[in-house]
């Protein structure tokens, strides 16, 4: 009898175990698809509200997954939010809470930017290490923005780099790694490097990491589809209401009505600034953005078809969201007094209801579309108000495949894997963290947390605060902080424990002393060969100047400290360090440095001794390279060093020097 019933109990076990083991095998194998689009505001897309762009792709997606309306990036720029998809930590817990390369201070602005880091920390466990680990093909395309070759992180391939243009060529960094011809444009051919990624990995799970370039600027849409966008605005009846109207900073000077309709009018630059207002567009009405958008809706549709001719379509999770809210403010201060060309190349869109842009915590910088297609799983055509944050995707997403939580990693995410199967989930408080100025308008350093129907709003300057009900007030246009002081002393003490718990780095008051060092990655100094001098003690400098990046010392940059930037004077003549030494004999001496570019342009290395080529390196990759000269067979005589950093576009040619010096076989240098 015991025999038997253990044979009965072996039975059902080894069932029960097949049942379990075929379920989590099938899990395992699902592909995952995670579709992210650059400055893609909420309202930009059809399903979301849009009647000028047209989408049916997404809105397709939507049709057959779940569409969320209470869906947020973690950050209102960009290299914080990516890093929180991967890490599913905040970024003010990483210290990574600015975009890649940063913002230069401003003199009228009273504080420094917070510390913070400048790349992927390196100790994080990626989700794409993490999906490897378990089997997975991983691939990276487009704009990873996180300061190092996303295959050092977890991805078995890599394409990305920044974009100066849409049209061929794209940028230097693309010239080898996306072949393309002249006429094509960026977003199609990457989105070819990603089906042929699918293809070839059709036969074992895979993880594409979609992360197109579009809808950033530079706002230039496909010919063909801005053509149609330009015949269907000629159609439409005139919008009413104004374009443009100006925001006011809520941490500074409040300004009246009549103080505003005159700024208005005065659109000078140095006005605004010290009134600290900008701009913000009101209408959807852009045929350039609308034709970048529609080509990004157009990848969607064809990476969707390719799954389904190979089979993969029901075996494949698609997520479909944004790394931050809608540019409708221009990304550095833009006047509006131009010609439409020239404004429909600076604003992209509108967020309306929304208020507020890209590098704002207003709900127009921060709330981004998100729709989730999990065969079998999601309900078809269903709509969620689960409110959910970057450092989510990850936990969902291993719970989704069946793999072990990796709570220590992911610290700061919550699986919202039971909201896609259409059951209520309370997620809990969301922050924000960002301690710097923003590119996209003259508000101060801040941070937010968002709880049930509540949202409040923290300014650094002056301590200023703002609260909202979001489900009377999307819009964000009654504050609400006087009237319910309750509730915002409960949200603002909430908020301050929480940047306490993860050692949020906060901004300083700048002060006469503060002023006068470098700060931050953009500190800029204007007496280059005292800083060369100070940088490397006994080099010179010579030839140095650029269109845009300035020359100088900085603190910080891309995860080193003390950094020396210099940039050539033109596009033949290249910024010169110089120094003359005596070749000791009877010791190897060798010269070491430490280089890397800036993420929009690249630039060429060449060493000369004495005018003789001893290296010619072209730095293409944004990551620090070390590369040493032997000056041995020069022992005895005196040398004359030149380290160029010459000039291979016309843009942002500038070389980040980390160290620079000369080592003697027994002895560091001198």
């Amino acid at each position: 009898m015991k025999n038997s019933t253990l044979i009965v109990v072996c039975i059902l076990l080894t069932s029960l175990m097949g049942k379990v083991t075929v379920f989590a095998k099938d899990n395992r194998h699902l592909n995952i698809i995670f579709f992210l689009v650059d400055d893609l505001g909420w309202a930009d897309v059809g399903c979301y509200g849009s009647t000028f762009h047209e989408t049916p792709h997404i809105d397709q997606l939507a049709k057959e997954g779940i569409r969320f309306d209470n869906a947020y990036s973690t950050c209102h720029v960009c290299s914080p939010s990516r890093a929180s998809i991967l890490t599913g930590k905040y970024p003010a817990r990483t210290d990574l809470t600015e975009w890649l390369g940063g913002r230069p201070e401003r003199d009228f602005e009273k504080l420094h930017s917070a510390q913070k880091l400048m790349s992927l920390p390196d100790e994080e466990i990626t989700l794409a290490e993490t999906l490897k680990r378990h089997g997975y093909a991983t691939a990276n395309y487009g704009k990873a923005h996180l300061r190092k070759d996303p295959r050092t992180y977890g991805f078995d391939e890599a394409i990305t780099g920044w974009v100066r243009s849409y049209f061929h060529p794209f940028s230097p960094q693309y010239a080898k790694s996306l072949p393309a011809k002249k006429g094509d444009y960026y977003t199609d051919k990457l989105t070819d490097a990603a089906l042929d990624f699918i293809e070839r990995n059709k036969d074992r799970p895979f993880f594409v990491h979609l992360e197109h370039f579009a809808v950033h600027d530079p706002i230039q849409g496909r010919k063909d589809l801005v053509k149609k966008y330009q015949e269907k605005l000629a159609r439409l009846p005139k919008t009413k209401g104004p374009e443009y109207i100006l925001e006011p900073n809520p941490d500074g000077p409040v300004l009246s009505e009549v103080e505003l309709k005159a700024l208005a009018k005065d659109d000078r630059l140095d006005l605004h600034q010290d009134k600290r207002v900008w701009w913000v567009k009101q209408v959807q009405d852009n045929v350039e953005f609308a034709g970048m958008l529609e080509a990004t809706d157009q990848s969607l549709g064809r990476i969707r078809s390719k799954l389904k001719e190979l089979g993969l379509a029901e075996n494949t999770i698609v997520i479909f969201t944004a790394d931050n809210g809608g540019m409708s403010a221009s990304n550095q201060y833009r006047g509006i007094h131009h010609s439409r060309k020239q404004l429909d190349s600076r604003f992209a869109s509108s967020n309306l209801p929304l208020r507020g842009a890209k590098g704002w915590n207003y709900e127009g910088g921060i709330r981004v579309p998100l729709i989730v297609h999990w065969p079998g799983q999601t309900k078809a055509n269903t709509l969620s108000h689960t409110v959910i944050t970057g450092t989510d995707f990850y936990p969902t997403l291993l719970e989704m495949l069946g793999f072990p939580a990796m709570p220590k990693q992911h610290v700061d995410g919550k699986s919202f894997a039971a909201a896609l199967k259409g059951k209520e989930q309370d997620r809990g408080a969301i922050y924000w963290h960002f301690p710097h100025y923003s590119n996209h308008g003259y508000q101060s350093p801040g941070g937010a947390i968002r709880l049930g129907n509540y949202k409040l709003l923290e300014y650094f300057e002056n301590g200023n605060v703002q609260l909202f009900d979001l489900e009377k007030d999307l819009g964000e246009q009654n504050d609400l902080s006087n009237a319910k002081p309750e509730i915002t002393k409960k949200l603002l003490k909430m908020l301050h424990n929480w940047r306490r718990e993860v050692d949020a780095k906060m901004p300083t008051v700048k002060t006469a002393a503060s002023r006068s060092k470098p700060t931050s990655i953009a500190a800029i100094s204007t007496t280059l060969p005292a800083d060369v001098a100070t940088f490397a003690p006994g080099w010179k400098v010579r030839d140095w100047g650029g269109p845009k990046m300035k020359p100088g010392l900085r603190e910080q940059w891309a995860g080193r400290q003390n950094v020396l930037l210099t940039h050539p004077l033109s596009k033949t003549v290249p910024c010169v360090l110089s120094r003359k030494i005596d070749v000791p004999k009877g010791k190897k001496t060798t010269l070491k440095l430490e280089v890397t570019n800036n993420p929009k342009g690249n630039w060429k290395l060449v060493v000369l001794i004495n005018g003789m080529q001893a290296l010619n390196k072209d730095i293409e990759e944004t990551k620090w390279r070390q590369f040493e000269v032997d000056l041995s067979k020069y022992a005895g005589k005196s040398v004359v060093i030149e380290l160029q950093n010459r000039a291979t576009g016309w843009s942002h040619e500038a070389a980040y020097w980390s160290k620079i010096k000369l080592v003697y076989s027994d002895s560091d240098v001198k």
